[in-house]
């Protein structure tokens, strides 16, 4: 923070706020939040899953974490959406996360789309996009506002480079290990 002379402490700090605020586009929880998802992605990174990440967000307070864990489980049910999805049930004690948004940083395979959909989570903001036209297709199915709980908006491209990075160096690693 900046204070020019004479300026008051809470005028600078507000102006700091409302730079930040437009230079980001509104987007300051998103941001705090999807930095919790790339926490969550890179934990799955040192346990050896694809570094992906979920965080469940309701009213502000974080209410579900999780990252991949399908090699740890032996389950193909062990993404980090799903994973998210059901602590973020049994915190509030209902299958319906109405009211919720949930940042992911990959885009949802349709396994985890699905479960996204039907747990009528309001918002997804995802980094990555999967580079799977099947993939994205398959998505925009899924979420498409002529459908069933159609009430679910969906935007992407968060810190979608640092995200990718951790991507990149996850499967280069794989490859060379598999050597």
């Amino acid at each position: 923070m900046y204070l020019e002379p004479g300026q008051n402490r809470k005028i600078a700090a507000l102006t700091d706020f409302i730079y930040v605020h437009l230079f980001f586009g509104g987007k300051l929880m998103e941001s705090r939040y999807m930095k919790m998802a790339i926490n969550e992605a890179r934990k799955a990174y040192k346990m050896g899953e694809v570094p992906v990440g979920a965080v469940i967000v309701k009213d502000d307070v974080v209410i579900a974490k999780a990252y991949n864990k399908k090699e740890k489980y032996g389950c193909v049910t062990g993404h980090a959406e799903i994973l998210a999805v059901e602590k973020a049930s049994k915190k509030l004690n209902n299958w319906r996360l109405n009211g919720c948004d949930i940042y992911i940083t990959l885009e949802p395979c349709p396994m985890c789309a699905s479960a996204i959909k039907q747990s009528r989570i309001n918002n997804i903001y995802y980094g990555l996009s999967n580079s799977d036209k099947n993939n994205r297709k398959l998505i925009n199915a899924i979420f498409g506002k002529d459908k069933i709980n159609s009430s679910c908006n969906v935007y992407c491209g968060y810190f979608s480079s640092e995200i990718e990075c951790l991507m990149k160096k996850f499967f280069e690693n794989r490859r060379l290990n598999q050597k």
